[in-house]
């Protein structure tokens, strides 16, 4: 049974998987601790420390040699779950759930792209550029059990982003990314990560406004 893994640690797992992703575009056999370490401005011990975490997957390197690049993809891909195919819907048919449904890099890592849902009729029906589908919300419960859903992004307006989620739990649904602004509600069971665009914004309005002050 895995240990319990933080959710820094999965994170870098990611940014490692992507890098090895690179190096095997371009036909690297083999990388060193020491190489992803550089790569991320972190220590190689806790590179490895990473890569040892999960038991009986848990990826061990050959000293004086690395990881082979294309095993420790495998391996990483596994342990992220990229290997499941999730199925995914976006709330929300406006112009953010209208460019995430057409994002290239979704289906690249796994993630099927499977519908939009909306409340208005006029775009019920519709396909996004990419040829995703626009459904009635109401039609959620029926397209999850249909196509094996199991991840929600919430990319509609604060207002009514709690009530969306709502139906998303409700359809069943354990894992959401929420676009939408504010805090929202969600059982214990249910993973929610949000992320909010206009506070990463106001954060590097803070870090310009510090060099400014520094400079005075």
């Amino acid at each position: 049974m895995r240990e319990q893994i933080s959710e820094l640690t999965t994170n870098r797992l990611s940014l490692y998987l992507r890098f090895l992703t690179e190096l095997e575009e371009k036909d690297v056999k083999t990388v060193s601790s020491k190489v992803l370490a550089e790569q991320f401005g972190l220590n190689a011990a806790l590179i490895r420390k990473d890569l040892a975490h999960f038991g009986d997957s848990g990826v061990m390197g050959v000293r004086g040699v690395g990881y082979v690049v294309k095993d420790l993809r495998r391996q990483l891909h596994t342990i992220l779950g990229l290997d499941r195919n999730h199925g995914v819907v976006i709330m929300g048919a406006g112009n953010l759930g209208l460019a995430l449904a057409d994002y290239p890099g979704f289906r690249r890592e796994g993630f099927r792209i499977v519908a939009l849902f909306d409340t208005l009729h006029d775009k019920v029906g519709q396909l996004s550029r990419g040829g995703v589908k626009i459904y009635d919300i109401r039609d959620l419960r029926k397209v999850v059990r249909r196509e094996s859903i199991t991840i929600a992004v919430i990319a509609v307006p604060a207002a009514s982003a709690q009530q969306v989620v709502k139906t998303v739990v409700q359809a069943g649904i354990k894992a959401v990314l929420n676009f939408s602004p504010g805090a929202l509600r969600v059982p214990d069971d249910v993973k929610l990560k949000s992320v909010d665009l206009t506070v990463s914004l106001e954060s590097l309005s803070f870090y310009l406004a510090t060099l400014d002050s520094g400079g005075n």
